[in-house]
């Protein structure tokens, strides 16, 4: 299925019973509407098990799931993972013809699809029938790894991306040894995707591995996460990218939620001013994660109390390379990656810009590396312009990006129609022309209700999607018809 210069050990057979099943048969474990035990969620994999072995999946076999999140979701991952198969994840939300093409890439054995339609927008997760169909031409694993993800995209085409059972259990050794990441006798409320990394590592795995309750909303809107939040008792944590803190630090008027310990964020740098926001209106932190779909968590700030410095997990080795950050990494996570611009030597390529202080190993990211531009033969990094932007009152969340040999600037407002443009326009240019030099001023301006994202609830940053996402111009109207001369009496 996978080619690369690295074969990493076959996982050991048992680590799914061993880390994530384990546990009394009554323990609540996962709430996807209803609450489920460990007795049966044990079943529910057992029962998938048998499903993908009858449809040919073997020890060492390739089996891609294109599931909404769902109970079923994660009893088909599991059984996968317990038979020794290798999962591809597949987002739901990718159009046929995409699932088509990355079958076409990745080979796999087994597709996994649901009986059911796809899930309603705006739903935390779906009620799904896995049911396992063998592909013709499907090939076994050439790799030891036990997951294979493909890259949110919101920067380029999609990377393929491997890791081994063994970095999973590393990444949940590193949670466990986080004070402030949930333990047991607390619960999770999750936002994030379970198809990517912070979701899948941080929020499902390791509320499996830690023994602490996981709970999906039935709705991600403001309400419905509110609504999760305050069901149960328990100390609680909510985990998601910063879109969802936005949304949470915008309510209007929240109910008091004594339950709430903080929140956690991860996926893209956090706005000027959100961290604030949020606290002042829970009075708990917003924490930031920094991490990579590669190799999972990478530094944390679960405090709220560094920002934007955070401190490299357990184990960690970050260095400063000539204002890039790398990591080490023993093999590359590419497989079949031959560009040592990615990994090299050791040591995985960020492409992330960032700071290491020598003095304490805090980490301050800073941006994609690529962010830097060239405008008329001057420098210009396109992260300050989009800081600038998004701490103005009049703007909710900008992205910025090189198109044409120009700035332009993407700007979501919050607010619906058109009312007020012109003003929120002037005012914005006025605050550029105090903060910024004229070359680093964006050309055009473009307001939105809100920005396009990713499956990920990644900001998208390609000129031509946010072009198609901005407001067409209203068509002029067509000058009305000359009158035809009287007819000749």
């Amino acid at each position: 299925m996978l080619t690369g210069t690295s074969s990493p050990l076959p996982q050991p057979h048992d680590w799914v019973d061993r880390h994530l099943l384990a546990g009394p048969a009554d323990q609540e474990c996962l709430r996807f509407g209803s609450p489920v035990d460990r007795a049966a969620l044990r079943a529910l994999v057992a029962e998938q098990a048998d499903r993908l072995t009858a449809a040919g999946l073997r020890r060492g076999g390739t089996a891609a799931l294109r599931l909404a999140p769902s109970l079923g979701w994660t009893a088909a991952l599991l059984a996968c993972w317990r038979l020794g198969a290798q999962a591809v994840l597949l987002d739901h939300r990718l159009t046929d013809h995409e699932v088509a093409r990355a079958v076409e890439r990745l080979a796999p054995q087994v597709l996994v699809e649901s009986a059911h339609g796809p899930a309603a927008a705006m739903r935390g997760f779906a009620v799904t029938d896995p049911v396992p169909v063998a592909l013709p031409g499907g090939r076994p694993a050439a790799t030891g790894h036990a997951l294979v993800q493909l890259s949110s995209g919101s920067t380029g085409p999609a990377k393929v991306i491997a890791r081994t059972a063994a970095d999973l259990l590393r990444e949940l050794d590193c949670y466990a040894r986080l004070a402030e990441f949930p333990k047991a006798g607390e619960r999770v409320v999750l936002l994030s995707s379970v198809v990517h990394v912070l979701g899948l590592v941080g929020g499902l795995l390791n509320s499996l591995h830690a023994r602490v309750p996981l709970t999906v909303p039935e709705r991600t809107t403001t309400a419905g996460i509110l609504a999760a939040i305050a069901s149960d008792d328990r100390p609680t944590t909510v985990i998601g990218v910063p879109f969802h803190a936005e949304l949470l630090a915008g309510a209007a008027d929240p109910p008091p939620l004594p339950q709430l310990r903080r929140m956690i964020v991860a996926g893209e740098l956090v706005r000027p001013g959100l961290p604030a926001a949020f606290t002042d209106r829970y009075g708990v932190p917003l924490g930031t994660m920094y991490g990579m779909t590669e190799l999972g968590v990478i530094a944390t700030d679960l405090d709220g109390t560094l920002h934007p410095e955070a401190v490299p997990v357990h184990g960690m080795d970050v260095r400063e390379d000539g204002g890039e950050l790398h990591i080490a990494m023993a093999t590359s996570p590419y497989p079949g990656l031959t560009d040592p611009a990615r990994w090299s030597d050791g040591r995985l390529h960020t492409r992330d810009a960032g700071r290491v202080d020598p003095a304490t190993g805090r980490v301050t990211v800073l941006g994609r590396r690529d962010s830097q531009v060239s405008i008329g033969g001057l420098k210009v990094d396109l992260n300050e312009v989009e800081h600038t932007l998004a701490a103005l009152p009049e703007v909710r969340e900008a992205v910025v990006v090189l198109a044409d040999g120009a700035i332009e600037a993407y700007l979501a407002t919050g607010t619906d129609g058109t009312d007020g443009v012109a003003d929120r326009a002037d005012a914005v240019r006025a605050a550029l022309t105090r903060e910024l030099a004229a070359f680093k001023r964006p050309r055009q301006l473009t307001f939105l209700p809100a920005l396009p994202r990713t499956a990920t609830g990644k900001l998208v940053r390609d000129a031509a999607a946010l072009r198609a996402a901005a407001p067409r111009p209203a068509a002029a109207p067509r000058p009305a018809a000359a009158p035809r001369p009287a007819a000749a009496p």
